[in-house]
């Protein structure tokens, strides 16, 4: 997708010259907080934070379907505050590992699809669960209340959707697992991590300037640990950059533009599903947002269109590369299984945004 945008970005400088009005093309808001919850989550796991809070949690469960609800719901609420790709890259193998501790292995495919699309899904409901709700909120004007009122329905509409699948999709035996002792966490990073976190909530919030959150992140983070800034994904943020260029530039082009509006009218959402399966939902509500006013109808559409294909969310390929890496022979029935249940989500989805 980087490489996409780029070439986009590249061959767009053909309508518009290079020069300082593509300063104008890009939300810095969206890439500065994306930044900073970046360097933050990624210091959270340096910490182990994460997989402790999981392992404390886990350590509770005494039934399979325990076990597989547990390992859902921590993608799905986890994916609201630390993004769905954090959620799936640090949930996904401590599940792997759990089933089969629990001598679970045959319910691995079933598992991993299942928290991959509770993690997608999940995101939806809060502006920092995924990068396009960070972009369309900052976008939109919508207020925070506003917002989580908007994303609710179909959020607790795909934790139905969930328990569902969880209660038919497996059955109901007891186990038992054994964590053995998980070393103490050092109290005083974690605090500094999750007190920056939350000035990073506050921004999106609108109660911190943008400017000070990144001077601050900044400033803090090459004090304390300057080695997150060779971590995080720069990629994407590159990504999201090419992708403003290219549009700011599409938009030069004024009979294309009539054409686009006109094509989006009454139809935000259903075009924000559709485009997603193709391109993924991050460049589709990117690509889409500047040539419509119904930013609350993109917003459905581009998170309902996370489910479906693979490509959908790309935080789905970090799943897939997991799961055929540990089970190289069942590439195939990942990918069935996958898609037929997250095509089962989108559908019943989209029926209820026609309600």
């Amino acid at each position: 997708m980087l490489t996409i945008s780029l070439c986009l970005a590249v061959s767009s400088c053909l309508i518009e010259p290079p020069g300082p009005g593509y300063l104008s093309y890009i939300d810095c808001n969206t890439l500065i907080t994306l930044f900073c919850l970046m360097l933050l989550v990624e210091g959270l796991r340096e910490e182990q934070f994460l997989q402790y809070a999981a392992a404390r949690v886990l350590s509770r469960v005494r039934t399979v379907r325990g076990l597989l609800a547990t390992l859902v719901f921590l993608c799905f609420v986890g994916s609201m505050l630390i993004t769905n790709d954090v959620a799936l890259i640090t949930f996904v193998p401590l599940g792997m590992m759990m089933l089969e501790m629990a001598s679970q292995r045959k319910r691995l495919c079933f598992a991993v699809a299942l928290m991959t699309i509770a993690a997608n899904l999940g995101s939806m409901f809060t502006p920092i669960g995924n990068p396009q709700n960070l972009y369309l909120f900052s976008l939109s004007g919508l207020s925070l209340p506003e917002f989580l009122g908007l994303t609710a329905p179909y959020t607790v509409g795909a934790a139905l959707l969930l328990l569902l699948c969880v209660r038919f999709g497996c059955g109901h035996g007891t186990l038992s697992i054994r964590l053995g002792e998980a070393p103490p966490l050092r109290q005083g990073p974690v605090c500094f991590y999750l007190g920056l976190f939350l000035l990073c909530v506050a921004a999106v919030g609108g109660m911190v300037p943008h400017g000070v959150l990144l001077a601050v992140v900044t400033a803090l983070l090459l004090w304390k640990d300057r080695r997150l800034f060779a971590r995080i994904d720069y990629s994407l943020l590159f990504t999201f950059v090419f992708f403003f260029i290219f549009v700011g530039n599409i938009k030069q082009l004024e009979g294309l533009q009539v054409w686009i509006r006109g094509a989006l009218e009454g139809r935000d959402r259903l075009l924000g599903v559709v485009l997603s399966q193709v391109i993924s939902n991050v460049p589709a509500a990117i690509l889409l947002s500047r040539f419509t006013q119904n930013a609350r109808g993109l917003l459905v559409g581009v998170n309902i269109g996370g489910a479906g294909t693979l490509v959908a969310s790309l935080a789905s390929l970090i799943t897939f590369r997991e799961y055929t890496r540990r089970c190289p022979e069942q590439t195939g029935r990942f990918l069935g299984l996958f898609t037929l249940i997250s095509f089962g989500f989108l559908a019943i989805l989209l029926a209820a945004l026609s309600l």
